[in-house]
């Protein structure tokens, strides 16, 4: 592993005065002299002249996060109110599509958005997608109908595509191989605020008001990320700007899709993704319909979040330790040795197993899986720093498409049983490992992020 003391390690002697300076700045990211020579734990070089602390990076890329997150976590306490409202039957299953046309519109929102971020910069696609964003949000507000709500969800999803397009690549654009994977399990273990607070504040505005004021704070939140979008300002190396041609685009793709590792790394994402979607868009389906605690939903999922922020905390000086791969096969193996105990105990109660136990091995499964995200994305981007937005763009749409295709799957034959649920968390989990271990067993290419 590289220098872990940062960019720029002078050994030797060094006076006081340069000893202050070093503290002073090393924690910060700032130009192309910050980057590291010949190694995984460094930061890459950006075009941004103005210093950026760390935690800056990490807080402003974790409230981008929650604002992806938002479309998901304020729609699930408000299932059943939404129901009649857009003509469905109390308990249908269909609404879960809200979550499913979300993601897509993510998936096909990053391909696009992968190019013109490459192209004109990070900050100017943020602003496009939070536009976009805002009107996907405002139509869910306004739906009367099943159809159009899909439409509008669908178009949230677009917008929200080009905020999860951007957080991965600005992170790119400052970090990369170990660090950028340390410094990803910091945002999200930040961005988990959100899970815990958006389904309580949700519930509160529930009690007292329509749901349709839930989607409101989206507009918010819009908003706000893209005033602090711009003040944060722009990422991307002049150097590694691309013409918006086909030719370059074409080549760029064909870079994503021919680099070994960055497949087997996106391909094991893909299917841990789609176990984890599952966790996500049938939770509430399964407390109300299955155990009839739908009033518990939003509590209990918001504390969930919990175990998420300590499980992202203990990974970052794990993956500084030990590094990226290693720790990301010990992750995966542990959720799927619990998903293991899961299905037996699911298939030993008809489906439906003792409430507290189901639940407690749920969130510690869906953490563990959770936490193979930092590591697959940064080792899947590591070879393609100059084509970071197009790199992310491409394995953004296989992995969010697919995945949520997956999870759909799943979730449509969830009714009185959980049984689907804890056979498709198991089969995608192992698939997942199969790919992952097979990636660390994959070529290391040079890296073009220095």
């Amino acid at each position: 592993m590289g220098n872990r003391n940062g960019p720029g390690h002078l050994s030797g002697g060094r006076s006081p005065r340069l000893t202050t300076w070093r503290r002073h700045t090393r924690d910060r990211v700032t130009g192309p002299e910050a980057g590291g020579v010949g190694s995984l734990d460094k930061t890459a070089p950006m075009a941004a002249r103005r210093e950026r602390t760390e935690w800056e990076v990490v807080a402003f890329l974790a409230f981008i996060g929650m604002s992806v997150a938002f479309g998901i976590d304020a729609t699930l306490p408000a299932f059943d109110e939404m129901r009649p409202d857009v003509g469905l039957p109390p308990g249908s299953n269909r609404i879960t599509l809200a979550v499913t046309v979300y993601f897509l519109g993510m998936a096909a929102g990053q391909v696009v958005y992968g190019p013109v971020a490459d192209r004109f910069g990070r900050a100017p696609t943020l602003r496009l997608g939070m536009a976009i964003y805002a009107l996907g949000a405002t139509g869910s507000m306004l739906a009367t109908d099943f159809g159009f709500l899909l439409a509008s969800r669908l178009v949230w999803g677009l917008g929200a595509s080009a905020a999860s397009l951007m957080n991965l690549t600005i992170l790119r654009d400052l970090y990369t191989g170990d660090r950028m994977a340390r410094v990803m399990s910091t945002i999200t273990a930040v961005f988990l605020v959100g899970p815990v607070v958006v389904p309580l504040i949700a519930e509160g505005i529930l009690r007292t008001m329509s749901w349709r004021w839930v989607y409101a704070v989206g507009i918010l939140l819009a908003a706000a990320v893209t005033a602090w979008g711009i003040r944060f300002g722009e990422t991307l190396d002049p150097a590694n700007r691309r013409p918006l041609r086909v030719r370059p685009t074409i080549d760029a793709f064909r870079r994503v899709v021919t680099c070994r590792r960055t497949v087997l790394y996106a391909s094991a994402l893909l299917f841990a993704d789609g176990a984890f979607l599952i966790f996500l868009g049938s939770t509430q389906q399964v407390f109300d319909v299955i155990y009839g605690r739908a009033d518990q939903f939003a509590v209990l999922f918001a504390a969930s979040a919990i175990v998420f922020v300590a499980g992202f905390l203990a990974i970052n000086p794990a993956i500084g330790r030990w590094g990226a791969h290693p720790v990301g096969v010990f992750v995966l193996a542990s959720a799927m040795a619990l998903a293991v105990v899961l299905l037996g105990l699911t298939l030993a109660t008809d489906g439906v197993p003792e409430f507290w136990t189901w639940f407690s091995l749920l969130v510690v499964s869906n953490t563990l899986l959770a936490l193979v995200t930092p590591v697959a994305i940064s080792m899947a981007l590591e070879p393609l720093g100059d084509v970071a937005g197009t790199a992310a763009g491409v394995i953004g749409l296989g992995a969010l498409t697919s995945a949520s295709l997956l999870a759909a799957f799943v979730g449509m034959r969830i009714e009185s049983s959980s049984t689907p649920w804890a056979v498709g968390f198991l089969v995608y989990g192992l698939v997942a490992l199969g790919f992952f271990l097979a990636a660390g067993r994959a070529p290391n290419p040079v890296s073009d992020a220095a």
